[in-house]
């Protein structure tokens, strides 16, 4: 008997230390305020504006990457409410289109839809860092699932716009995107 105690005490501490770790180290262990005093501001409206060129790669569960792309986005405001629609060219020959409506509140909050997003997404703009969390399902060519979107945009000093987001299902990693926008020359 006090093998198995031990066997399940063992792995109580385990799962509680990964539990621990993943909420206090790593990327999900972010919050907008870490990026409250740092510089350039990233003012949604300022540089999500416009002609926007996206390029990226997606990395699968296993960390390879599963596909890249190429992406145009055109981004309009009118006060705190902006329309971004973006079109997706994936080196599998697929093309996909979204489009986004971001509402912005006067404290930083940023809430956002897009037709694939369950519900509306919920996020906060901070210094150079922009957090939106959301519920995005799949295509049903990719198996329709529902995935919990972390989704983390840093403004560079040049304009650059670097974005790292994660899929999660069930809490699990199942992907990562790692992408650059930028506006487009005139």
């Amino acid at each position: 008997m006090p093998t198995i105690l031990s066997l399940l005490l063992g792995m109580c501490l385990t799962v509680g230390l990964l539990a621990l770790q993943t909420r206090m180290m790593g990327f999900r262990a972010q919050k907008p305020r870490d990026y409250a005093a740092t510089l350039p501001r990233f003012d949604l409206r300022q540089h999500l504006n416009g002609p926007i060129l996206c390029e990226g790669v997606i990395y699968g569960p296993t960390g390879r990457v599963s596909s890249r792309f190429v992406a145009d986005f055109e981004a309009r405001w009118d006060g705190n409410v902006g329309v971004m629609t973006e079109t997706f060219r994936y080196d599998s020959g697929t093309v996909q289109n979204r489009q986004w409506t971001l509402t912005l509140g006067n404290d930083g909050a940023v809430r956002a839809t897009a037709p694939d997003v369950v519900g509306e997404g919920h996020g906060r703009a901070e210094g150079s860092g922009v957090l939106l969390n959301y519920r995005l399902r799949l295509t049903p060519e990719a198996g329709g699932h529902v995935l919990n979107v972390t989704d983390w945009m840093y403004l560079m000093e040049n304009g650059t716009i670097m974005n790292r987001s994660q899929f999660t299902k069930f809490g699990i990693k199942v992907a990562e995107l790692v992408a650059t926008m930028r506006k487009k020359d005139a």
